[in-house]
């Protein structure tokens, strides 16, 4: 029996895990008539109004877990018959009012949007009312309330709003595709478009097609099976049909040694492993554009090198905590070294369904990458990873770096390089607070993820950076 943080993460794996179910049986046609009904079984609702309104948001996901609406690009969405039960009104006079004789509150109101009522109480007219706040912050009773959606409040970059059906909407000019509108909506009504069906095409006609099939699994896995390590979950991947599990750790390593030298030559960088973090500097902060590392993600480049120093045809399939690789893989620079991105809770269910759980498989060792390489999973990573390249290539710099945890943090970082007045000389900026640990597509969230990040870290027998990497071209 799987753990889950929420109902609404229950809800997504079960359909998903359906998905993967009648994919694997070659089924897919009944999905949209059978999984409402085994999701939902009835006869009473147990999350909505009524078992049929129940049953077609379950049909919604359904078709978000096919694929959704790939041809507009769309990695987050919003299933609109979901988005229905959040506050309509931005501001509200609750109980606490006490009808006083100052009115503030209408006083300082610019559209006359507030009256006092029969009862002595006041009321705000939603028709007038241009949400400045200027009430709330005048009430003496703290009685008026601001009613904040929670994907709103969750979008750091002021992408998502409610439209005029009072449905929530995204402005995919301002939208970085982190996931965290999705993490935070308690109605599951933001979710982000699965490609897992794409995956488990491709391991089924691999044999068929002639070419090899390569996992890359992102480092933050270490914290996402209780009960399995890393070499039980590569074992339950193999089960499945991956002719071969590669860590995204190793890429890590790659990336490292190629940005430390490209932090020395031009003296002043910002990361480019975070895809969100990168969108948002271009949507954002375009002015600082021109600073983005040219190299490509721990993802794009061990992929590339799979891709390029292989004697046979390979399709690769990364496995992260990460919404916004998903949009990265479409990326004229990556879509030709990365197939397929999935994310650990859609993982997670396609080995349920094919009923190969992690922690019951034999342990298989995994040692491709340094300690460095894996602990980019969580903030700081990348710094320590560059400070200890620069070490091992001695080039003579210091690397000097902004740690940035959240966009929050990215953004007061961004700005201050902008003007001229950060200090420091390289941005380390991660979209999610904490890291990689923290991303949208992660099946856990605990205070304890870093110390698993870092313990997976130690647990290699790769001494350097320099060693994980010529290892592996001497094996491969």
């Amino acid at each position: 029996m799987r753990n889950f943080e929420t109902d609404v993460q229950k809800l997504k794996y079960e359909i998903l895990r359906e998905v993967a179910r009648l994919a694997f049986e070659g089924r897919l046609n009944d999905a949209y008539y059978e999984i409402p009904k085994t999701v939902v079984p009835g006869p009473k609702p147990t999350m909505r109004c009524c078992i049929y309104k129940e049953r077609a948001v379950a049909q919604e996901r359904v078709r978000i877990a096919l694929g959704g609406e790939r041809a507009r690009g769309e990695v987050v969405t919003v299933i609109d018959i979901a988005c229905d039960e959040c506050p309509v009104d931005r501001y509200s006079i609750g109980q606490s009012c006490r009808g006083c004789i100052a009115r503030r509150c209408m006083k300082v109101c610019p559209k006359g949007a507030i009256s006092k009522g029969d009862d002595g109480r006041c009321r705000i007219d939603p028709d007038k009312c241009i949400q400045c706040g200027r009430c709330a912050k005048v009430c003496p009773y703290g009685a008026i309330t601001e009613n904040v959606r929670p994907c709103e409040r969750g979008c750091k970059v002021g992408a998502i709003s409610m439209n005029s059906q009072h449905k929530a909407e995204i402005d995919y000019d301002k939208c970085i595709n982190c996931g965290a509108c999705a993490t935070q909506c308690p109605f599951g009504a933001v979710v982000d478009n699965s490609y897992m069906v794409d995956a488990i095409r491709i391991l089924q006609q691999a044999d068929h097609r002639g070419y090899y099939t390569v996992a890359i699994v992102a480092p933050a896995i270490a914290s996402q099976f209780p009960g399995a390590t890393v070499g039980k979950v590569k074992a339950a991947l193999k089960n499945i049909g991956f002719h071969d599990v590669v860590e995204a750790a190793l890429g890590a390593d790659m990336v490292a040694a190629k940005e430390s030298r490209e932090l020395v030559e031009k003296g002043f960088l910002t990361s480019s492993c975070c895809p969100a973090f990168v969108r948002y500097i271009k949507q954002h902060v375009p002015e600082m554009a021109e600073h983005i590392s040219h190299n490509l993600s721990p993802m794009a480049e061990i992929g590339r090198y799979l891709k390029e120093h292989s004697e046979w045809p390979i399709k690769t399939i990364f496995i992260g905590p990460c919404t916004a690789k998903k949009a990265e893989q479409t990326l004229p620079t990556v879509e030709s070294w990365i197939d397929c991105v999935i994310t650990f809770e859609e993982l997670q269910a396609m080995l349920d369904a094919a009923e190969q759980p992690p922690e019951e498989q034999p342990d298989i060792p995994v040692d491709d990458a340094s300690y460095f390489g894996r602990i980019f999973a969580r903030s700081g990573g990348l710094t320590e990873a560059v400070a200890q390249s620069l070490k091992e290539q001695g080039l003579d710099f210091v690397a000097d770096a902004a740690v940035c945890s959240g966009i929050d943090e990215c953004k007061k970082a961004l700005l201050m390089a902008k003007v001229g007045k950060l200090k420091q000389n390289f941005i380390e900026g991660m979209a999610c607070e904490g890291g990689c640990i923290r991303g949208a597509g992660t099946i856990n969230r605990t205070p304890k993820d870093k110390m698993s990040v870092d313990n997976y870290g130690k647990a290699t027998k790769k001494d350097t950076i320099g060693a994980s990497i010529d290892e592996y071209k001497t094996v491969f």
